[in-house]
């Protein structure tokens, strides 16, 4: 592919989003920003938050697991429907109940002002840095394949990929959100199936005689119940994938933000049931494309790359099929990168904003002076965290920084659990204490499981063990709670 059509069409999609941009955008105020003004239909939530849910790591990363690991993720993803039943009908009503802008005010009401501030800045930190490294990922594609060879120096690739997402988010902020989470959905999903099918006509097979020749081979694996040890054991998997949804959405500013939108708890819970349903067969499209990768790569005597995340934009650009396919890969990857990224940006925006600054109290005008410069602020801190990992450069080190940034969720995890499944008081001041120390046994217990534990090998019911080790430290630090 040329780097003049790549280039063509990122332009043409966000002229399109700038113009839903436009349209949202006129006259909104803070509630607008902050809450879509509580007027969002429901089902447009619930599509848009399924793009929302998967980033530009999804598109590439799902379709090559399937080298590895078979289909095998399934079991996570039907753990998920645990996770987002959980959310609908404990933590969304706690959440409309109070009326919250952020989801983090709970946090003082129950605990008090330290607690709050720590489950905040954990947010900022995890969601900086996971906003960061995706955009990253897709900078550093448009580097290589349409900035490097016109000589365009990476920060400036970076600057402008920036302020393309700050440009239609700063007005309208989760009002224009839902809306281009949708558009965004929609070009997701299209380019995987548009790719499914272009690639099984390259073949000369139908759809139906795909689906067979997937479903005959080894490739179609989904439950694992042999090797409890394994780190995709059936029972590991749907415990991680139900905790993850609870931590990454339920207690997660950037997705609660969207359900907070709709008009009551009524219609946030059918939104919910919706989109939790919708990722069944959405992620299943998504292995389904990595095994017809493989099918592919195997019927041109491809081998397959060292990495499985470089299947699917190797085949796509490679020049092994219509070109057709490679612009609709750069639309999928473009909307599943920025779908998460922007988001991302204007709930950064709304926690700090909230949280931090308490800014809320203000008066209207002061109000948005501030919430816009902390909107551009974000923007730039974006912005340099994106050059920090290309200067480190090294893909196990942003590897492990990405991972610990997972870890920041299992304290909010723990502070949550206590809040609701107990009726004691914790010891303020000692949270963000306990709140570093919990990370930092899990990490030292991941670090050593198969020495410590005959062979064990953690995988991401890690997190459910950090949040247990902040209950834990909560509950032993605790005191009686006053009436």
């Amino acid at each position: 592919m040329s780097a003049t059509l790549i280039i063509s069409i990122i332009l043409a999609y966000f002229l399109l989003l700038l113009a839903i941009s436009w349209f949202t955008g006129r006259g909104a105020g803070n509630d607008a920003f902050f809450l879509g003004e509580r007027k969002s239909p429901w089902f447009v939530v619930a599509f848009g938050m399924i793009g929302a849910s998967l980033s530009g790591v999804t598109f590439i990363s799902v379709p090559g697991w399937v080298a590895d690991s078979q289909f095998s993720y399934m079991q996570m993803v039907l753990g998920y429907l645990m996770g987002y039943a959980v959310i609908a009908n404990l933590l969304m009503p706690l959440y409309y109940r109070l009326r919250l802008t952020s989801i983090y005010t709970y946090l003082e009401e129950r605990f008090g002002r330290c607690s709050y501030k720590t489950g905040a800045s954990f947010f900022l930190l995890s969601r900086i840095i996971g906003a960061s490294f995706r955009l990253f990922l897709v900078a550093s594609v448009l580097q290589l394949t349409v900035f490097e060879p016109w000589n365009v120096p990476f920060f400036i690739t970076v600057m402008v990929t920036i302020a393309l997402i700050w440009l239609y988010t700063h007005r309208g902020g989760i009002k224009t959100i839902i809306w281009t989470d949708t558009l965004q959905t929609f070009s997701m999903l299209t380019a995987v199936v548009v790719s499914i099918l272009l690639i099984t006509r390259s073949m000369d097979l139908s759809l139906g005689e795909m689906i067979g020749q997937v479903m005959e081979g080894d490739d179609a694996r989904i439950w694992v119940f042999d090797g409890w040890q394994k780190e995709n054991h059936f029972l590991k998997h749907f415990l991680a994938g139900a905790f993850i949804t609870i931590v990454m959405t339920g207690l997660d500013q950037d997705m609660m933000q969207k359900n907070l939108s709709c008009k009551n708890i009524k219609e946030a819970k059918k939104n919910m049931y919706l989109m939790s349903i919708s990722l069944l067969p959405v992620n299943l499209v998504f292995l389904f494309l990595g095994a017809v990768l493989i099918q592919f790569a195997g019927f041109r005597g491809i081998a397959l790359p060292e990495s499985t995340d470089n299947l699917f934009p190797m085949i796509a650009t490679g020049g092994y099929l219509p070109q057709v396919v490679g612009v609709f890969f750069i639309v999928g990857l473009v909307a599943a990168a920025y779908s998460s990224a922007d988001s991302a940006l204007t709930a950064l925006t709304t926690s700090f904003t909230v949280d931090i600054l308490e800014a809320q109290r203000w008066e209207e005008q002061k109000l948005t002076r501030i919430r816009r410069w902390v909107h551009l602020a974000i923007s730039v801190v974006l912005g340099l965290v994106i050059m920090l990992f290309r200067v480190i450069n090294d893909e196990s080190v942003i590897s492990a920084i990405f991972t610990v940034a997972g870890y920041t969720y299992g304290p909010l995890l723990g502070l949550y659990a206590f809040g609701l499944f107990t009726r004691l008081q914790v010891r303020d001041r000692l949270v963000p204490l306990l709140a570093i120390l919990s990370p930092s046994i899990s990490f030292v217990l991941s670090r050593y499981s198969e020495a410590l534990f005959h062979g064990y090998q953690f995988g991401f019911e890690l997190l459910i063990v950090n949040g247990a080790i902040m209950f834990v430290s909560l509950l032993l630090t605790s005191r009686p709670r006053h009436p």
